[in-house]
């Protein structure tokens, strides 16, 4: 039985990417970094195994900084058009999050199944998926190291 296979892009075309089976976990987040990195009010997280991620073609630039819990997050973008295409969170060392709206159509083929830092959540955006919560089970404020985003 051959495994399913998901590719998708930046927007000039140049960063390519293959995704092997289904998402660790996918969901809408609504932290402070996930609106910088989108411009937007949330960001959509597919997670993989980073096994189930390949680049397959394209430039691409790491930025990292420290999450108010004290955890790496690295945000990488293609050195042409910018777009944000993955992320590595220290929290979650094994996974490769990926931006939901960079898959190829149909784009939105995964379950978003969570919904977390509601407590930032722009309040014109009103939907409550099952499993939502105002911060995330790992988020420790003042920099506590055992936390993230």
């Amino acid at each position: 039985m051959m495994s399913e296979l998901h590719e998708g892009g930046c927007a000039c075309g140049a960063v390519r990417y293959r995704t092997v089976g289904q998402p660790v976990r996918a969901g809408v987040c609504h932290c402070r970094y996930c609106q910088l990195r989108t411009g937007s009010a949330f960001g959509v997280s597919v997670y993989f195994a980073q096994d189930n991620v390949t680049e397959l073609s394209g430039a691409l630039r790491d930025y990292t900084f420290h999450t108010e819990s004290g955890r790496a997050f690295t945000t990488r973008f293609c050195t042409t058009c910018g777009t944000s295409v993955f992320w590595r969170l220290e929290v979650f060392p094994d996974l490769v999050g990926i931006a939901g709206g960079t898959f190829d159509p149909p784009t939105f083929w995964f379950d978003v199944t969570r919904e977390i830092f509601t407590r930032t959540r722009a309040p014109f955006l009103r939907h409550d998926l099952p499993d939502s919560s105002e911060t995330s089970a790992s988020y420790v404020p003042g920099g506590a190291v055992s936390g993230g985003t």
